[in-house]
Order: C-alpha cells, then structure tokens, then sequence
C-alpha cells in the first residue's frame, strides 16, 4: 500500500499546472475523470465493469483526488480538438 502523503495537498497545483496548459482544463479534465471513476466504482456493485478502472494506485477513496493523482502521474491528458476547416470557414463568415 503506498505512503500517505505529508502535505495536504497532494499532488501539489504546481506539478499538476505543468501537466496542463490552463486551471480551466485542470478542472475540466479532473472533473470528468472523477465522474468516469465514481461511475467504474458503481458498475462494480452491479457487476458491469465497463468502464477504465483508476490507473494510479492511491490511498484516497474520493474519486477527484485519484482523478489528480492519475493527472499528475501523466495517465491521463487533455487533448484539445482540432478546429475543422468547416468551422473556420464559418467563423470567417459571420
């Protein structure tokens, strides 16, 4: 079983503001993993299991800080999509 941590906050914003290019996709992307990681633990009560288990082995129960820990270790990134040129186009004609 891993250590706890000594601060307490654990990962510290800093290393998980390197891993992102804003705190708006931070949240964003720590919000939906967490809401996939409650999702995982409940398909487990019923037996389903559909859904990506947590990649990072942690001692907090709470689905958001696995979600942070997952982010800092690099298991899990934002990838923004790529603007079509349909959209482009049509921004340009507004």
């Amino acid at each position: 079983m891993p250590e706890r941590p000594p601060t307490m906050m654990h990962p510290p914003i800093e290393d998980l503001m390197a891993t992102v290019d804003s705190k708006f996709t931070l949240v964003t992307l720590a919000a939906t993993r967490g809401r996939q990681i409650n999702a995982y633990y409940n398909e487990l009560e019923m037996g389903l299991g559909s859904i990506v288990p947590p990649q990072v082995t942690s001692t907090s129960r709470k689905a958001l800080s696995i979600a942070l820990e997952e982010v800092a270790a690099g298991k899990i990134r934002f990838v923004r999509p790529e603007a079509s040129a349909d959209d482009e186009a049509g921004e340009t004609a507004e």
